[in-house]
């Protein structure tokens, strides 16, 4: 069973990753309308993610007993200056996702919650590969600046991009 204080973090964590998933779909919304396909795929991979770090949260709060509380989700963003100011927002995000994510792992520490603590591990990693993904976009970006065959290039590329339920091979899904 869950403490009530891991539940209300983890309804807390389940409402900004829903959060998080609309962000990014209205970042794939800027970029489609700015006629760059592949960056507006790469964030609707990005949306897909979000939305099943959110189900698996949720699950995990009822096979443990606890409460799900789906929360209003609160406006996001959805005009940009340019390529580079988008990813940029994205790394300071997914840079906050790791911070919260770490909180909730010293709260289930504390909590002496043992199950908990397994299942935010995926998380952990998770996010170690999230802020490097962004990280080798905002480098190539800051890289090419305004290159306009750069950024085709980097358009194509990001096209490629598939979406891998990575949540369903864990034993927490």
């Amino acid at each position: 069973m869950l403490s009530k204080l891991l539940e209300k973090e983890i309804n807390d964590q389940i409402n900004y990753e829903f959060w998080s998933a609309q962000l990014y779909l209205s970042m794939s919304a800027h970029f489609a309308d700015k006629g760059l396909p592949g960056f507006a795929h790469w964030m609707y991979i990005q949306y897909q993610e979000e939305t099943t770090h959110a189900i698996k949260f949720f699950n995990y709060v009822i096979e443990r007993g606890g409460k799900v509380l789906i929360q209003p989700i609160q406006e996001v963003s959805t005009v940009w200056d340019s390529i580079l100011s988008v990813f940029k927002e994205t790394m300071e995000h997914e840079q906050k996702v790791t911070s919260r994510i770490n909180h909730l792992a010293d709260t289930a520490v504390a909590e002496k919650d043992h199950a908990t603590q397994s299942m935010l591990r995926w998380f952990i990693d998770e996010q170690v590969e999230e802020e490097a993904n962004v990280k080798a976009i905002v480098d190539t970006l800051k890289l090419v600046h305004d290159n306009g065959y750069a950024i085709y290039a980097l358009d194509k590329e990001l096209a490629t991009r598939v979406f891998v339920d990575n949540t369903q091979t864990s034993t927490n899904a």
